[in-house]
């Protein structure tokens, strides 16, 4: 674990709130690989991988081009070229499959016992997600994984309400103003480094979750503490 800055000293533990990325912080993207080997035999990795690259591409260009939709068209679109790139033959029905399997994705295995830990805290912060994922997406995945227990907020980029996806600091203001906290008194986590940037350009005190040893981007910010999971998180918390 490294760190650049010292946590505030406020409500409990450091932070009155920990705001957390859904897709690749506590649930596994890549968990439909499954799915996808099942369904395209000795292609579900590529599948899977290219999927989830295609995906973070359409919503940076759909912001920079201001067409939005939402993360459920995104996920359909992005999943359709994929496959189409990679010259496999599809129905509506197989497709369906796959988005459904992004609605059951599995928890990383650091992340249940990291929410229940945190909520079971003597002056335990609000638990929220903060995710570019729709509402019925993130609900879906929530409820599947019995997260919704533990969790305060479910927090979706749809209720902005200006069609955008995070990295736009407007998205990161709206847990800020949902929470009813100020931003330097939360703690935001994620798994994604481009997010991490976003979230640190905007003013929160960030974690990044850098599980596969990637560099620090390069975007004139960095993460306040990059650890290696989300038990570390919790460790420093303590």
């Amino acid at each position: 674990m490294s760190k650049t800055s010292a946590p505030p000293t406020t409500g409990s533990g450091y932070f009155r709130a920990l705001v957390f990325d859904a897709y690749g912080t506590l649930f596994d993207v890549h968990s439909v690989v499954t799915t996808c080997e099942r369904l395209f035999p000795g292609k579900g990795e590529a599948l899977s991988q290219a999927w989830r690259v295609k995906q973070l591409e359409y919503t940076w260009l759909r912001n920079s081009m201001q067409r939005h939709v939402d993360f459920n068209d995104v996920t359909q679109d992005a999943l359709r070229v994929v496959c189409e790139a990679l010259a496999l033959s599809y129905t509506d029905a197989l497709l369906d499959e796959l988005i459904h399997a992004y609605r059951t994705l599995q928890p990383f295995t650091d992340a249940r016992n990291a929410l229940a830990t945190l909520n079971a805290a003597k002056n335990k912060p609000k638990l929220a997600i903060l995710s570019n994922g729709a509402p019925d997406m993130l609900n879906a995945v929530v409820k599947h994984n019995g997260f919704d227990s533990v969790l305060d907020e479910v927090l979706s980029v749809e209720e902005v309400g200006v069609g955008v996806f995070k990295p736009d600091p407007r998205v990161y203001q709206f847990a800020v103003d949902r929470l009813g906290i100020a931003k330097n008194e939360i703690g935001f986590v994620s798994s994604n480094g481009w997010d991490a940037a976003g979230a640190k350009a905007f003013g929160f005190n960030v974690f990044w979750i850098n599980r596969r040893g990637a560099p620090v981007e390069r975007l004139g910010v960095t993460p306040d503490y990059v650890v290696k999971s989300l038990d570390e998180v919790v460790a420093i918390l303590r």
